[in-house]
């Protein structure tokens, strides 16, 4: 390129601008860029590219196979990436059930979620803590040590420190971490009390699923029947503990049995008793500190859908 110019403002992209030498005549606007921008992979440019931050001429251009032609100013703007801006600090109100200088206990509403992907790259629990405490930034994932699906609400546990994040993944490894749920499933299962141990993986089929799969990781799930509505539509209240932590655990375990959770679109479920997401909520979280060793145990009500789709099922309050 002929007189490439930088230019960095103190706030806003940083902007390269240069013109198409007779060399460079007739090649692709990609290969171009990389001439212009070389710190930056070939595909990252082609991003920009076709989220029109690159102009040829006096005209956005959206195609990386664009041909250039000699002396048309080429003008690219160089801003963050999705992915550069997914860990920055985001103030955010987070129910805390309990805080200390090692650990949190938050209890996670449903439609926030716990870590950055694709998709979702702000507005993240990792978002929320990052602004919480300023050690969050120093820790691996902020401290996040499990999670919860976007649509599931209940309890979470946080390290504040590397010591504590250490020890509680240390703890959900040996399973000395004891995590209870309450679920709402369609139809009615056989037996009041069941254990499922299926190996769950990733599903061969469709991707954004998991499934029950051989060669899987080992999988274990408790299960109580509760209550139970009558009919062809009847749902069941239960309440599963998990002695391992696999993706989708719960889901995809009832799912396999034939009663997949209600509103659970993904495993089958469908919206019932006015629940449009999946009807699961992490209720109860018992742990030892991770530094003091003190047994702790922690319960949290289920927010107000979950809860009055489950009084249509349950006459009691006690689980």
């Amino acid at each position: 390129m002929s007189n490439i110019d930088a230019d960095e403002p103190d706030s806003g992209p940083e902007i390269r601008a240069a013109k198409v030498t007779s060399a460079q005549h007739g090649e692709r606007l990609d290969k171009v860029l990389v001439s212009m921008a070389p710190e930056f992979s070939r595909s990252h440019l082609q991003g920009l590219i076709e989220r029109g931050h690159v102009t040829l001429g006096n005209a956005v251009v959206t195609t990386a196979s664009r041909r250039v032609k000699v002396a048309q100013p080429v003008r690219l703007e160089l801003v963050p990436t999705d992915e550069s801006l997914a860990f920055r600090p985001e103030s955010m109100p987070l129910q805390v059930v309990f805080e200390d200088e090692h650990l949190m206990v938050i209890d996670k509403p449903v439609g926030l979620v716990v870590h950055p992907a694709p998709g979702n790259w702000s507005g993240t629990l990792l978002n929320g803590l990052l602004s919480h405490h300023a050690s969050a930034a120093s820790l691996p994932r902020a401290g996040i040590v499990h999670r919860l699906d976007k649509d599931t609400s209940g309890l979470m546990m946080v390290g504040k420190t590397l010591p504590a994040a250490t020890a509680l993944v240390r703890d959900l490894a040996a399973r000395d971490v004891h995590r209870r749920y309450l679920a709402l499933v369609h139809g009615v299962p056989t037996g009041d009390k069941f254990t499922i141990d299926k190996p769950i993986g990733r599903d061969p089929y469709v991707r954004v699923r998991m499934a029950i799969v051989s060669g899987g990781r080992p999988s274990r799930t408790d299960v109580v029947c509760l209550a139970s509505t009558a009919g062809r539509d009847a749902v069941t209240a239960v309440r599963c503990t998990l002695h391992t932590g696999r993706t989708h655990q719960i889901r995809v375990h009832l799912c396999a049995i034939g009663h997949p959770l209600l509103a659970d679109a993904v495993y089958g479920g469908k919206p019932q008793l006015g629940l449009q997401r999946q009807a699961l909520h992490a209720f109860s979280l018992a742990l030892l500190h991770p530094i003091t060793r003190e047994a702790l145990h922690f319960e949290c009500s289920p927010p107000d859908d979950f809860a009055q789709a489950w009084a249509q099922v349950v006459n009691s309050d006690e689980t």
